[in-house]
Order: structure tokens, then sequence, then C-alpha cells
């Protein structure tokens, strides 16, 4: 995959528009309903089949979003890697990692389009192998994460027997 989706971005809207088909820019919709169908981009990571399927079925209106990898993004992560409780050693690689990862701040990571055909909504989501990774790696960090512990009464450590 390549490093920046920024120019498939632009070919992809051209795409839509020379074809007639309306482009809705939005949020990513894969997370709004109960069941989005994912377009399998792994082994079709071609656009061109997707917004086909969409015609022939009718669509007239596809999503797209695009996703920035920005320094938000970044810090967040760091902040969380520093709260877990990974072994030293393993903590420090992810965040070498991250870091190593600032190169990447600007570009593209993700697009993803959709279109609607009742009740479903279809999906194409294609990111960067390094925003894949980025991704292993907030996994790894969110499963270590400093848990409260279940055993303490609430409010702080005091418990009355009142």
């Amino acid at each position: 995959m390549k490093l920046n989706l920024d120019s498939l971005r632009a070919e992809i809207e051209s795409y839509l528009e020379t074809h007639g088909i309306v482009v809705f820019h939005s949020h990513p919709r894969a997370g709004d309903t109960s069941a989005p169908v994912y377009w399998d981009t792994d082994r079709h990571p071609d656009y061109k089949l997707f917004l086909a399927a969409a015609e022939s079925a009718g669509a007239k209106l596809v999503t797209i979003h695009a996703r920035e990898f920005n320094e938000d993004i970044l810090e967040d992560a760091l902040d969380h890697a520093a709260s877990t409780n990974l072994p030293r050693e393993e903590r420090r690689a992810i965040e070498l990692r991250l870091k190593e990862m600032r190169g990447y701040i600007g570009f593209t990571c993700q697009i993803e389009l959709s279109f609607d055909l009742a009740p479903r909504v279809y999906v194409f989501d294609l990111r960067t192998d390094w925003f894949d990774d980025l991704n292993d790696l907030l996994d790894r960090v969110d499963d270590a994460q400093i848990k409260p512990d279940g055993d303490s009464p609430m409010g702080g450590g005091y418990f009355s027997k009142n």
C-alpha cells in the first residue's frame, strides 16, 4: 500500500464526478450502523470495482471520508502508551515506533467510501500499511492500560459500615 493516499483520493473524487455520482464528504460511517458490509480491499483493492458495484446497485450518492494523520493522533497514542502496565522494554519499543511515525504527519492514511442500499451500508475502507501498524500498536496499548482495581470500595478507598 502506498505511504500516502492523497493522489488516490483526488483520483477517486474525479472518477465519481465523471460518472455522475454525487459525492458527500462525511465522517467515517463504518461504525454508524448495526451491520455494515465491508468490501474485501485485501483481495480487491481497486476502488473502481466497488464504485461499479455501487452504480449497478443504483447508488446515486457515495460518501467519502479521508483521514489525515496528525500530531493529535500521535500525541494521544504516546500518552496512552506511557500509562500502561507493559514491561519497560516493550513499552519503550512501542513508544519508539510511535515516534518514528512522526514522518507520516500530514499524510492521508485512510480512505473510506460508502453507499446505502437499505437496510445496509456498504463500505470500502482502504488504509496504508503504516496506519494498520499504528492501529495494532494502539490495540496493544489499550489491552495493557492500567485498570482500576475492581476490589477497592467506592469513594477513594474509604468504607463505612453505617
